[in-house]
């Protein structure tokens, strides 16, 4: 860890503006630290660093409607979700098990959070494999069976997704279909702003 990441932490601080213990706890963690300032501008995430994106997905979570319970939970996972895009295995073919979202969800098994939380924590990217299986990669079948176990895993988590996969896709200049498109196929859900 270098000297540079934790003289960053007061920006974090200032931008990320934790309001609980747990949050600020992150905010000490080295590794976490790491995750934060790791980054540069590309395709669906123009505001580079990690942090920054964190922050405008908080800024999406605070539009919704939500309860207080509720917007504590997805705060914990707009901290954690892409913060361990540094370690991510970018080879091919994909090792699965080093996805950026695993080491996101492991790192909160050290925290005493909801299974929930974990669990979209893990998951907060599949709706999107889904949609990239179904319309770019044009395998319907496999894009179903995914879409079914995603909904399998989530069960009764299915709201707190649906708002993380909102408050997440809604940020620097991603592709909206995705979002559109699981808010079509889900009957379960209703939109959150049409």
């Amino acid at each position: 860890m270098s000297k540079e990441v934790f003289e960053y932490q007061p920006i974090y601080q200032q931008l990320l503006q934790p309001e609980t213990e747990l949050e600020q706890r992150f905010l000490q963690d080295p590794e976490f630290l790491e995750g934060l300032s790791w980054g540069t501008p590309r395709y669906g995430h123009p505001e580079g660093e990690v942090y920054k994106h964190i922050r405008e997905v908080l800024d999406n979570i605070d539009r919704l409607q939500t309860s207080d319970p509720v917007r504590a939970q997805l705060r914990i996972i707009a901290f954690v979700h892409d913060t361990f895009k540094y370690k991510e295995h970018k080879g091919h073919p994909r090792d699965w098990s080093r996805h950026h979202s695993v080491y996101a969800r492991k790192f909160l098994d050290n925290y005493s959070v909801e299974h929930s939380v974990k669990l979209v924590t893990e998951l907060h990217d599949e709706a999107y494999y889904c949609w990239c299986t179904q319309y770019l990669y044009h395998k319907p079948k496999q894009a179903k069976t995914r879409l079914n176990q995603l909904i399998g895993r989530l069960g009764p988590h299915l709201d707190l997704y649906y708002f993380f996969f909102w408050s997440d896709t809604r940020t620097g200049d991603k592709n909206l279909a995705p979002l559109r498109w699981f808010e079509k196929i889900i009957s379960d859900i209703s939109p959150v702003f049409s």
